[in-house]
């Protein structure tokens, strides 16, 4: 043997193994979900596998896992025949029918007992799968049930379905199974299509349908889909005895059987799984509109038979409806406690999952356009679990022309003030500090830690102040007089004497964290004190025009508009007029012009330091002269580096900028600081 020819054998030899690791390593993923080795060195093999396929081309089969994805897209489908019909099930609701249904095939067979196999009904796409000489050959779509569409190319992106299995298997068998997507990966994938300005799929279903039926099989490779295998259909040779023993065959086979799936000897231990999973379906990764019930031994579901195109021995044990159509009578407008206007449905009632809605979420303007939802509309509505029920699409062939579009008031619905929203956001908010639907809110930041820092009024404090009509919005803090405050809940002399002085001591506070508490949305503490540092006094930042504002540092577009728009209403203005006449600074204490060790100097700190907080260090930057940044730019100095720098540190070492580690850093402050 010449040396070409052992070459080609080790390299054939090395291929052959990467293949079957390849596919254990698939098996134990997507089928077992038990990984034994991490994606990087699973992507080393695969990487591997398609280099040597690539030198070799003549090596390459249709089962090898390079295979799987990117084929060219196809112009039409094909037609499969199936071996055998794919029947559809009759339906059970309630416990009586499924009891009616179990004493009817008793009543055919006999009397004779029979075990059961029950399975949860997953909501996607049932297809078929036929494989010759150990290799999957075709792949096909329920269809008719007589008749399917050939998707072969698309079912080989997905992993979990195996592309060859051993040979212990027969020289040709069918299985059939049920493509799904799960709920994150539904999730995801609506949050791009969302991205991409793509309609919306309505449900997991659909965009499994839709996934699987791509004429560019690439796209369905792109897609999180999966399938759990449920049964055994056209088969050469010999098959087990029992469904159950056929499931468990399937599992050794490599494929990807549904680990909850259970076998029973009387129907009151079905009842009990199906009481079970309608308790816990909202735990299911995927989802699922049922149980299916059926008889375990071959046999006798042989001597029942199928009527129509519905199976005797088996039945679908519906869960309870969590979907229902209705009509959108109107979209009302409610205001959050942080401002955001929300919209939702107002329905003609409708019962779902045994509860009567009236109203649904409908998230944002966004949304509803996204899903093309009109006023008038017939809609499905949908209820999960605790989940606010949701309206998930319009039913857009039942429109007369009569329908309206939704448009978001301009001025908030609760207090009349304007609405903004800013570019770039999903919400639409009501910018008014005395608004009251979240007044509540605006009063708990007023008086934190970093704002005005008022001890004596907790979030309880605040609701019961605010539910007396002591206080309406944060200006009347300071006007709140003690013979009105003592006598409501853990409000004693002491602790109401406590409490005016804390309000009294906070007039004092910084211009800087007045702007800050005023609750601007954008405006941070750090915002805020470059605002006081430039504009020195609450009335000229409440004269400040969108391009004043935008020449000063570190201050943008979107914060700009917040600003303007927040000093525009009227409310506002005078919330902080009863700040000047309470004594509150309104105005920046003018310090003696000295030059500090770090003016001029702008520092970027990064990483973890152990000598204290990076909000401490920023703290004592600042206290010597120097700024801070976020971001290395050419402006900076000095970058600060602890524990794990990241990024920052490339940068700053691109841009030739002088680098301290923490060490260096604490004696730059030590030396500035004596």
């Amino acid at each position: 043997m010449g040396v070409r020819s052992v070459d080609r054998d080790a390299v054939r030899g090395r291929i052959e193994e990467l293949r079957e690791l390849i596919n254990h390593h698939n098996y134990r993923y997507y089928v077992l979900d038990t990984p034994e080795i991490s994606d990087d060195e699973y992507d080393k093999l695969m990487r591997e596998l398609g280099q040597l396929e690539e030198k070799h081309p003549h090596l390459i089969t249709p089962e090898s896992p390079t295979q799987r994805v990117g084929a060219a897209p196809v112009e039409t489908f094909g037609v499969v025949e199936h071996g055998e019909p794919m029947l559809s099930l009759g339906n059970a609701f309630s416990s009586e029918e499924l009891l009616a249904w179990h004493k009817r095939i008793s009543g055919l067979l006999g009397d004779e007992h029979f075990d059961l196999v029950a399975e949860l009904k997953m909501d996607g796409l049932a297809v078929a799968l036929t494989y010759e000489g150990g290799r999957l050959v075709t792949g096909a779509t329920r269809g008719d049930g007589f008749r399917g569409e050939d998707i072969t190319q698309n079912l080989r992106t997905i992993r979990s379905i195996p592309l060859a299995v051993p040979k212990s298997a027969p020289r040709m068998f069918e299985v059939r199974g049920e493509v799904y997507l799960s709920k994150e990966g539904f999730k995801r994938l609506n949050e791009e299509r969302a991205k991409a300005g793509q309609p919306l799929f309505a449900n997991p279903r659909n965009a499994a349908a839709g996934s699987v039926r791509q004429l560019d099989s690439r796209i369905t490779a792109m897609r999180p889909l999966d399938i759990y295998i449920y049964g055994l259909g056209r088969v050469e040779g010999e098959r087990p005895p029992t469904h159950w023993e056929t499931l468990e065959y399937l599992k050794s086979l490599g494929f990807k059987v549904n680990p909850s799936n259970s076998l029973f000897s009387d129907l009151g231990e079905v009842e009990d799984y199906y009481q079970r999973w309608v308790e816990e379906r909202e735990h299911l990764p995927f989802e699922a509109d049922g149980v299916v019930v059926k008889v375990n031994r071959f046999e006798l579901q042989e001597r029942l038979g199928v009527v129509g195109r519905e199976p005797r021995w088996a039945t679908a044990y519906k869960f309870p409806a969590t979907q229902a159509t209705t009509r959108l009578l109107d979209i009302g407008v409610s205001v959050g406690r942080t401002g955001t206007l929300n919209p939702y449905a107002i329905l003609e009632p409708v019962q779902v999952g045994g509860v009567t809605l009236k109203r649904a979420a409908l998230h944002n303007e966004d949304d509803i356009r996204r899903k093309d939802i009109r006023i008038g509309d017939m809609v499905i509505v949908q209820r999960a679990g605790e989940v606010i029920p949701e309206v998930v699409a319009p039913v857009a062939s039942l429109r007369t022309g009569k329908e309206k579009f939704f448009v978001m008031p301009p001025r908030c619905p609760v207090c009349g003030a304007d609405v903004v929203r800013p570019e770039g956001e999903a919400m639409a908010r009501c910018t008014s500090v005395s608004c009251p639907a979240q007044v509540h809110e605006l009063v708990k930041h007023f008086v934190s830690r970093g704002a005005m820092d008022i001890e004596g009024i907790g979030e309880k404090q605040a609701n019961a102040l605010l539910e007396a009509d002591l206080i309406k919005d944060v200006g009347d803090l300071y006007s709140l007089q003690k013979d009105k405050l003592i006598g409501m809940e853990r409000m004693a002399e002491k602790s109401v004497s406590n409490l005016l002085a804390a309000i009294e001591e906070s007039k004092d506070r910084s211009l800087s964290r007045v702007i800050f508490a005023l609750g601007i949305r954008h405006v941070g503490a750090e915002t805020a004190e470059i605002l006081a540092k430039h504009f020195g006094s609450m009335d000229r930042l409440s004269r400040a025009t969108e391009e004043e504002l935008t020449a000063v540092p570190t201050i943008g577009p979107k914060i700009a508009e917040s600003i303007v728009a927040f000093f525009k209403q009227a409310s506002n203005r005078k919330v902080i007029d009863k700040l000047r006449r309470a004594g509150v600074r309104l105005e920046a204490e003018v310090a003696e012009p000295t030059e500090l060790p770090l003016s001029g100097e702008e520092f970027v700190v990064t990483g973890k330091l152990e000598a204290f907080p990076r909000s401490e260090a920023e703290a004592r930057i600042k206290g010597l002269g120097g700024s801070t940044g976020s971001s290395v730019t050419k402006k900076t100095t000095f970058l600060v580096v602890g524990a794990d720098p990241g990024s920052k540190l490339d940068r700053a070492r691109e841009l030739g900028i002088r680098v301290l580690n923490e060490e260096e850093f604490l004696r730059l402050l030590r030396e500035g600081e004596k």
